[in-house]
This record gives structure tokens, C-alpha cells and sequence, in this order.
């Protein structure tokens, strides 16, 4: 008759070994997925909002109020009272706060502005960068970051063509026919 005993065996694990280097592996276990589920729970609740663009953030109930963290990053506007209309203006993370009108929060929202990189082209001329918005054809436009020659030639020219666009809506369509 064999008999398994630790003198016999002796790198066996004995049973009641056995049964906590088991629970001991369960909860390591548990507890990594428990991390890992947090993680992405965390990262599930961020609003990403691309640079220069909006997205809609519909909230549970009306707002009677919003706190932005940093406006230099994202603007927010509300539209009947529970929908917000929320613009990426610079790279960066912020958060918005929507209050009733008992001051109770009724979302705090962590927004996160990024690039889209999709459709964008970068040159690069040694240090300088160009950004260009290739929609199928690649036109200049300007991303925090490029060359400051090329970033106010680019500004000056949507600035001419903004005022364009306010004078031609102010006279009907005959801003370019003076």
C-alpha cells in the first residue's frame, strides 16, 4: 500500500496547504480583476471630446446650473435644460458639474480634449510643424503647437474669412459684390 505522506513526497503540499495556497490564489485572483474592472470603469465615465469639436452629454434630469474646472479647455452650453453641447478648445482633461436647483449634483463629469488625428497631416520643416486638415484635400489649420510663422499667417486668413462670412450674412449675400 502506497501511502502520500509529506516525508514520502516531500515537496507535496499538504491538504490543509493545499486548500489555502488555493484561497490565497482565489483572492489574488479576485482582487486583479476587481483592479481591472475599477480601471475601466474609470475610464468609461471620461467624456472625450476631440479639439475643435462638440459633443452632446444628456444629463438625468434639467440643470439650473454648470461649473466648468478650466474653460480654457472645454465651453460647455446647455440646451433645454438637460442636454449639454460640450467643445474641445485646447488639449487637456477637465471636469463639468451640472447642479439642480437645490444645488445637488447631478453629474460630475471628467472631459477629456483631444486631437483627431484621423484626418490630419503634420509637416514637419526641422523644429517647425504644420498641422493641415486633409478632408479629402489637405488644407491649413492651425493646432496649438505649430510654428508660431506659420500658426498667425493661418489665424490672419480665418480671421479675413470669418469677416467675410459675418458681412456677407449681415448684407443678404453681398459682402463680395461691393
Amino acid at each position: 500500500m502506497l501511502s502520500a505522506t509529506p516525508r514520502a513526497f516531500p515537496h507535496a503540499i499538504a491538504p490543509q496547504g493545499a486548500l489555502k495556497a488555493a484561497l490565497l490564489a482565489g483572492a489574488t485572483l479576485a482582487a486583479s480583476l476587481g483592479l481591472q474592472v475599477t480601471e475601466v470603469r474609470a475610464q468609461a465615465q471620461d467624456l472625450v471630446v476631440r479639439y475643435d469639436q462638440s459633443q452632446l452629454l444628456r444629463l438625468p434630469r434639467p440643470a439650473a446650473e454648470i461649473i466648468i474646472g478650466n474653460p480654457s479647455i472645454a465651453d460647455v452650453a446647455l440646451q433645454g435644460g438637460n442636454l449639454l453641447v460640450v467643445t474641445g478648445k485646447t488639449f487637456g482633461v477637465t471636469n463639468i458639474i451640472a447642479l439642480d436647483a437645490e444645488r445637488a449634483v447631478i453629474q460630475d463629469q471628467r472631459i477629456v480634449v483631444q486631437r483627431d488625428d484621423a484626418r490630419t497631416v503634420n509637416l514637419h520643416k526641422g523644429a517647425a510643424r504644420q498641422s493641415y486638415s486633409c478632408t479629402p484635400n489637405c488644407t491649413p489649420t492651425i493646432t496649438i503647437g505649430d510654428d508660431n510663422t506659420y500658426f498667425e499667417a493661418i489665424t490672419k486668413h480665418a480671421e479675413k474669412k470669418t469677416k467675410f462670412s459675418d458681412q456677407s450674412a449681415e448684407t443678404g449675400g453681398q459682402a463680395g459684390s461691393q
